[in-house]
């Protein structure tokens, strides 16, 4: 065999490997293909950002309950960030919800708005004493002050103080 069969040879073993090249290339296309459409395992999964709440009341002490978790005020919970709702509850006061919403940013670190939730519990029975205030006539709670002749009289009249008659 000549210059001719190592030619032949050479020119099969590039077109084999031109084809297993195109074979790799499909397979690894396939492949990626399939993981993009298969569900991500939970291991490489990211969790939500978590983050500090702070908690406030007046009075202080009031149990505050939010995702499951629970404090007595003042109090501070990391927590994941996300929209969420917090109760303060104490005895003898009205239960009271407030909304927290997540602020995400490009350039800062995600976090609750407002920190640090506030709460003025009011006691129970307040707002039946607010609602009865309101109702109640104005004119019940200032009655009208007592005529004296001084205010009857024009100002540049003399007035006689003894039998509130006018000269």
């Amino acid at each position: 065999m000549g210059v001719g069969g190592a030619k032949s040879r050479e020119l099969a073993a590039y077109a084999w490997g031109y084809v297993m090249s195109k074979v790799i290339a499909v397979v690894a296309c396939g492949l990626s293909v399939a993981a993009c459409s298969a569900s991500i395992p939970d291991f490489l999964k990211s969790s939500p950002p978590k983050t500090a709440l702070r908690f406030e009341s007046v009075p202080t002490g009031a149990e505050v309950k939010v995702s499951g978790q629970s404090c007595r005020t003042p109090c501070e919970l990391t927590l994941d960030v996300a929209e969420l709702s917090a109760t303060f509850a104490h005895k003898g006061y009205q239960p009271e919800t407030i909304s927290v919403r997540s602020e995400k940013s490009v350039f800062a670190p995600p976090r609750f708005v407002p920190n640090p939730v506030h709460a003025d519990l009011q006691p129970v029975g307040a707002s039946a004493k607010r609602q009865q205030r309101k109702e109640t006539p104005v004119a019940a709670e200032n009655p009208p002050a007592p005529v004296s002749p001084e205010t009857t009289a024009p100002s540049n009249m003399p007035v006689n103080r003894s039998y509130g008659e006018v000269k």
